[in-house]
């Protein structure tokens, strides 16, 4: 484990509980987990930080996703081929994020984020009306190969904000309600995290002591914002949505400029 103060895990580990929690209800957990990372550990290389967030997230991931798949009306059959194109996708990411600089990666995430924040104010009623219309076989391949290869690659390469693109991509492609395109993702990007892990881990950049310690919370977290996710509705779902993305957007444009 790096030279890190008391105060310091324990605040990755709270950032890490919390960051469950938001992953599972809209996605984007990362945009609260990678920026702590990068506070927290001031000295690592950026490939060891990514790293380090990828082998934390996985297992709030995997928490959301096994909680959402018990209770939530999830095509599991399309969500595994997303999966697998996405982790195809995020390996390939994984692969050129080895030479991405620290000081890119916090304007490159609050660019991401306003476009998410606009999408979401200009359609109000998106994702809060019932979901179920058939799925055709084009809108099938759409989600396979775009939203899959698409953002798992986003995901390998940079990660932050991939949840909560992922439920976005999936509600508007298979016309989903933000609850079951929420459990839809889960299951998704437990396959991108699952690649970029494997190709971090072959890098040898994940401190996997120190990730081992934030996990455990990142899981509590993650089954905690599943259960509230199912229990809340969609229009929850929105409204934490918002509440995110414009926290971490105004957290961001702080830390760049401040």
């Amino acid at each position: 484990m790096p030279d890190i103060s008391l105060t310091a895990l324990v605040l990755l580990c709270l950032a890490a509980l919390a960051a469950g929690w938001i992953d599972a209800v809209v996605g984007g957990g990362g945009l609260l987990l990678l920026p702590a990372l990068l506070l927290g550990l001031p000295q690592a290389p950026a490939a060891y930080v990514l790293g380090t967030n990828k082998a934390v997230a996985i297992a709030g991931t995997t928490g959301a996703a096994v909680t959402y798949a018990r209770k939530a009306p999830v095509d599991v059959r399309t969500a595994v081929r997303i999966g697998l194109t996405a982790l195809a996708g995020s390996m390939g990411g994984a692969f050129f994020a080895a030479g991405i600089s620290s000081e890119l990666l916090r304007p490159v995430t609050m660019v991401v984020l306003l476009g998410v924040a606009a999408f979401v104010i200009l359609r109000p009623s998106f994702g809060t009306g019932e979901g179920g219309r058939p799925v055709t076989r084009a809108r099938a391949l759409a989600a396979i190969v775009l939203v899959g290869g698409g953002i798992g690659f986003y995901d390998g390469l940079f990660g932050p904000g991939t949840g909560t693109f992922l439920v976005l991509a999936l509600t508007a492609v298979l016309h989903l309600d933000l609850v079951t395109a929420s459990a839809t993702a889960k299951i998704v990007n437990v396959c991108t995290n699952a690649g970029a892990l494997a190709m971090f881990a072959h890098q040898g950049t994940v401190l996997w002591q120190l990730a081992a310690l934030m996990a455990v919370f990142n899981l509590t977290g993650g089954m905690l914002g599943a259960r509230t996710a199912l229990r809340k509705g969609s229009e929850f779902v929105r409204g934490v949505l918002l509440v995110v993305v414009f926290s971490l957007v105004a957290k961001l444009a702080f830390d760049q400029w401040a």
